[in-house]
């Protein structure tokens, strides 16, 4: 979600907030319930392991906090001003009819709550370990909750800094004491997903939060291996000739890797926090069919399993996760219409990847793109993104949709979250459990 062009925190968010607070304890008495559920994993590719599906629908929201996309508005404000945000974040999505907020609290390698693994995240004050004076992840929970709001702590595992520069890292930065973990590329520093030592660092730093904070859900986004750079090679030479032996390939080894991270985070939240859910949102595309017979029919640049090196179809198909949402960012175009994605192909896709399994499919959904004067045509339609979700409707593995973005949210350009909401969301929904 991050390759997305950032655009300043409108200051609109908070506009139509009076009163929301009042109306978002009424909807969290209406709708307060049960403890999330949780599921086994393991399996083969071929038997897809059943959970015990739940209820209810999902309507989410992401709040983006890398390079301060949603909240804070910029670094530097005040705690008041910072928390006065964010709960204008929390009043829009209850006045939206949504009933969970993905909450971004690790979005390079540093931190939205006090951390003893890694520093205070620059987006908060502009200084990298300089403490902001409260406590952005424990408030947004309790705030959250007392709004009839799920709230998912939503994580980057490798991203360390969107440059190339370790000495604008702060000091006590785990990736400049240890310098053998870290990979330049593509204008920015990741962790090498190929280091044992690194799988477990990550997961440390990410659990510490699901110990410390009742967070409903551990989410990530779609970077795992970065997305191609061309003309750049991810160098993992070191690593792959002491960990590749046994593999066909460094592809291979490469999503073995992330398989890794995958099961051991989800065993790992079911003994931290029980009834935690884990879920993933990857880029929409896992395979072409032109690829492999299992794909979908499309004709994307990017395919997450050959290119991210995530098997995200495996994760579903064998239960390692408890929900998945898909980001289906392009225009729901006839069946015919040669285009390279098109969400009228994904959305059945998905939904055949998803059944039988008991894991979640939510469909993450471009609002971003709404009224944006540089998307097509069809993007300029109010009624675009409702036209998704009545698509969707059609396949009863669809259990919700989360947009893209807070501040879209918000802001609303042209009328097309009014405009999901007046068709779709007219009384309140609880989030599956």
């Amino acid at each position: 979600m991050g390759r997305m062009s950032r655009r300043g925190f409108a200051t609109a968010a908070a506009v139509g907030l009076s009163g929301l607070v009042t109306a978002g304890l009424a909807v969290a008495a209406e709708l307060s319930g049960g403890d999330g559920s949780d599921g086994d994993s393991g399996g083969d590719d071929s038997r897809p392991r059943k959970r015990r599906a739940p209820a209810g629908e999902l309507r989410g929201m992401w709040v983006a906090t890398v390079a301060n996309r949603d909240w804070p508005s910029k670094p530097g404000l005040t705690a008041a001003q910072q928390r006065t945000e964010l709960l204008a974040h929390l009043d829009q999505a209850v006045a939206r009819r949504l009933n969970a907020v993905i909450f971004q609290v690790r979005p390079t390698a540093d931190a939205l709550w006090p951390s003893p693994y890694e520093p205070w995240a620059q987006c908060l004050t502009g200084v990298q370990g300089k403490a902001p004076g409260w406590d952005p992840l424990g408030t947004a929970v309790k705030e959250a909750h007392a709004r009839g709001l799920e709230l998912h702590a939503w994580f980057n595992p490798y991203r360390i800094a969107n440059h190339t520069d370790p000495t604008k890292l702060v000091a006590s930065h785990p990736a400049g004491k240890h310098p053998d973990w870290v990979v330049p590329y593509g204008g920015k520093l990741y962790y090498n997903p190929g280091l044992p030592e690194v799988r477990t660092f990550v997961q440390d730093a990410m659990l510490d939060a699901v110990k410390k904070y009742a967070v409903d859900a551990v989410h990530w986004d779609d970077y795992f291996y970065p997305y191609p750079v061309a003309g750049q090679v991810f160098d993992d030479d070191d690593a792959f000739a002491e960990y590749g032996d046994g593999f066909a390939d460094r592809a291979a080894w490469r999503r073995d890797n992330i398989d890794r991270l995958v099961l051991e985070t989800a065993a790992r939240i079911k003994k931290v926090r029980p009834g935690t859910k884990f879920g993933i949102s990857p880029f929409g595309v896992w395979r072409n069919a032109t690829t492999d017979s299992r794909g979908s029919d499309t004709r994307a640049g990017v395919q997450t399993y050959d290119d991210l090196h995530a098997d995200t179809r495996k994760w579903v198909r064998q239960g390692w996760i408890d929900y998945i949402v898909p980001q289906l960012y392009w225009l729901a175009q006839p069946l015919d219409q040669q285009v390279p994605a098109n969400y009228s192909v994904l959305a059945p896709w998905w939904a055949e990847v998803a059944r039988g399994t008991g894991v979640q499919l939510y469909i993450g959904e471009a609002l971003y793109k709404a009224g944006d004067p540089a998307q097509p045509a069809a993007w300029q339609d109010p009624a675009e993104l409702s036209r998704h979700l009545t698509l969707a409707a059609k396949y009863p593995e669809v259990k919700g949709h989360v947009f893209f973005a807070a501040k879209e949210v918000a802001v609303d350009r042209i009328g097309a979250m009014a405009r999901v909401v007046a068709d779709h969301y007219q009384r309140p929904a609880r989030a599956p459990r």
